[in-house]
């Protein structure tokens, strides 16, 4: 099971293990005196060995034309922003996504590698057969519905609520519910798994899709109830139209007691432990006892209860909710469910609701990138363990190693120098930035997959095997210890996390690149790209959510009420900032839905810059190409967030969160920053200002 699917927006074994604090009032950790050497400071003059330009920043993309006070984020990035065209195949394109190209074609070539193989190990095999298969749309094509028509015949057999969740409860079906479970550790007391029940069933992104009364809101609405008369006729349902209405109704009553994301992010709200005793006396509508025994989980008496109300109003729905409505509901989630690995014709009907109206992607993406995230999805460590292999060498691990330490000493530091917070706060604080848990590259432990069938024969199949797998998987951790080296992404992922329940910060090898992250580079860029990002997910932390778990995972409030009141201020102060900030016409960012992330960014980029001050040792850094080493550092910032959206995708985003669009992460962050202003000579008058005691600093 990932913990990305499990945490969401707060991703957010080498244990570091660190001298306690030294005897000082101002608690610096040992060793934090003297900063290691986190990056050459030499770099590669010719351009040759540093991927962007010769120092690591594209200077080719400055548009000059704009003042840095103005736009910073355009002045580093204009020129890429004018010439770049968005892939067809895509709904946004930006440096995450070059990164990604990257990564995506290196694993295309370790598994038609594996495919092509004459004498292929037992990995080999089963990584060629699920790829081939994949791509054998010529036996798709010829076998039709056949794969799946047995469970299309299960529910529609189905006459009773029971007969409903039994089929709700089959892991290798991908089906929707009203409610969903999982199992991770308890929040509270994170020596033990548990099972976790959280708001779920509806096909559009969340609840506030349904209600959007909006021309563009209508349209979606249109467009996924097309597609749901599209499946339950390919399914071979009569009276498609009314049933797909019907369809609606019921999603539509899911949706109006489903919390929105920003209540959702609210970990005093969502951590709710109870008997399934006193589960079906809260929720009477739905058989707790009956689900959880089709699931596996019969044996668990104790379940944590994320949304309440939303959970009281699914049961509701589900018991008023006529059988033949969820018969058809279930029809139309088992053929979106296996849509990719149906007939083109399914295929693209799915792909012309999630991709062109929802996102606005003009064309679907070949079918050998789908299959390459189809094995990486399934395989992912197996193709991982080549992965780092062939791209990830030792010396790189070695210098994020050592760019860690650094930020987390600057951390220290800034912990100890705030003015806000108690000192009793501060041990606890310090604590906690002690105790975080580096993972770089890749596991210590490959999953090998065990159980897992893969048959180049039966595409779906395969499929519900790996569904199967991943749940009979994920319930097989109840009862036992809990797992320290289990990764929630894959090697060849580009993107990080911090897990708050492990406190744990996690930088998978296929980031660890530029502009992330180059060796070659001069130092100010790697300190401003991946130097950021270790400070951002360290920032996680202590963020508004991140805060409420101390150094030991455990969630409580470890915060004297004057500290908790003075963050809670610096917190809105940001929220409003951002709220303020207005990416399409008529659609603002909710700067509280954004305000993990947002606080990630500015506590990353504040230590990130600590830290390369004090790597330079008391010297300044050399002016390259007329830049300060300063200027690098903020322009390797803005340069990692560059990206362009399709509108559709921009406004699903604005929605959705928690991530600002790159534009204001590069922009909003540093404009509370004194030293940007200063590198850019940034003064009144100019667009981005702000005055001194308006500026948020929160560590």
């Amino acid at each position: 099971m990932t913990i990305k699917s499990i945490m969401g927006g707060s991703f957010a074994v080498i244990s570091i293990a660190l001298s306690g604090c030294s005897d000082r009032t101002d608690f610096v950790l040992a060793g934090c005196e003297n900063p290691v050497n986190a990056a050459s400071q030499t770099f590669a003059s010719d351009g040759q060995s540093a991927i962007l330009g010769s120092f690591g920043i594209a200077t080719e993309n400055i548009d000059a034309t704009v003042r840095p006070g103005d736009n910073f984020y355009e002045y580093v990035n204009g020129g890429w922003l004018k010439d770049v065209e968005i892939p067809a195949d895509r709904s946004r394109y930006g440096a995450f996504s070059v990164l990604a190209d990257q990564a995506e074609k290196r694993v295309r070539s370790i598994i038609e590698s594996a495919a092509n193989s004459d004498s292929p190990s037992a990995d080999e095999k089963r990584i060629g057969d699920f790829y081939n298969a994949y791509l054998n749309t010529d036996r798709i094509e010829k076998m039709g519905l056949a794969p799946i028509q047995d469970e299309i015949d299960r529910i529609r057999a189905a006459k009773t609520k029971t007969d409903i969740l039994n089929l709700m409860a089959d892991s290798g079906l991908g089906l929707d519910a009203p409610v969903s479970p999982y199992v991770y550790i308890d929040a509270k007391q994170n020596d033990e798994y548990i099972v976790y029940l959280t708001q779920s069933g509806l096909s559009l992104p969340n609840r506030d899709y349904y209600f959007d009364e909006s021309e563009k809101g209508q349209a979606i609405l249109v467009g996924y109830e097309k597609l749901a008369e599209t499946m339950l006729t390919e399914a071979g349902v009569d009276n498609a139209p009314d049933r797909a209405a019907a369809i609606m109704a019921f999603e539509t009553a899911l949706a109006e007691g489903h919390w929105d994301r920003v209540k959702s992010r609210n970990r005093d709200l969502t951590y709710n432990k109870m008997s399934v005793g006193e589960l079906g006396e809260m929720a009477p509508g739905i058989d707790w006892s009956g689900m959880l025994d089709a699931l596996g989980l019969g044996g668990q008496n104790t379940v944590i209860v994320r949304e309440k109300s939303a959970v009281v109003n699914a049961a509701n729905v589900f018991a008023e909710t006529p059988v033949e409505v969820l018969r058809d509901y279930l029809t139309v989630s088992l053929m979106s469910a296996h849509a990719a690995y149906l007939p083109n014709r399914i295929d693209e009907a799915s792909f012309e609701f999630y991709g062109k109206i929802l996102r606005g992607q003009e064309e679907q993406r070949p079918r050998w990138k789908r299959a390459v995230s189809a094995v990486n999805g399934t395989l992912g460590e197996v193709v991982g363990k080549v992965y780092v292999k062939e791209h990830f060498p030792p010396a790189s691990k070695a210098q994020m190693n050592a760019l860690v330490e650094n930020v987390r000493c600057s951390f220290n530091y800034g912990i100890n120098d705030l003015d806000w917070m108690a000192d009793e706060t501060k041990e606890q604080a310090q604590y906690k930035l002690k105790k975080f848990n580096p993972k770089i590259g890749y596991p210590d432990r490959w999953e090998t997959y065990d159980g897992l069938n893969v048959d180049a024969d039966d595409l779906i199949g395969t499929i519900q095997s790996a569904r199967k797998w991943e749940w009979e998987d994920s319930i097989g951790q109840l009862g036992q210890p809990i797992d320290r080296d289990e990764w929630g992404m894959t090697p060849q992922t580009v993107n990080a996390y911090y897990n708050s329940i492990l406190n744990e910060i996690v930088f998978p090898a296929a980031i660890l690149d530029a502009p992330f992250f180059d060796p070659a580079a001069d130092p100010a860029v790697n300190y401003g790209g991946i130097g950021a990002v270790i400070g951002h997910e360290m920032g996680h932390g202590f963020d508004d959510q991140g805060r409420k778990s101390d150094g030991d995972g455990i969630q409580r409030d470890w915060w004297t009420a004057a500290d908790a009141e003075a963050y809670e201020v610096r917190a809105k102060a940001l929220a409003d900032q951002y709220s303020e900030f207005e990416p399409l016409p008529g659609e603002k960012l909710d700067g509280n839905l954004g305000l993990g992330e947002n606080i990630g960014d500015l506590t990353g980029v504040t230590m990130a810059y600590d830290a390369y001050r004090k790597s330079l040792g008391g010297k300044e850094a050399p002016v390259i190409d007329g830049f300060t080493g300063d200027q690098r550092f903020f322009m390797a910032w803005a340069q990692v967030w560059a990206i362009k959206w399709r509108e559709e995708a921009l406004s699903a985003q604005i929605k959705n969160g928690p991530h600002s669009p790159g534009e204001f992460r590069a922009n909003g962050i540093v404009r509370n920053f004194q030293p940007w202003y200063d590198a850019f000579d940034v003064q009144p008058g100019d667009a981005m200002y702000i005055p001194p005691e308006d500026r948020v600093k929160i560590w």
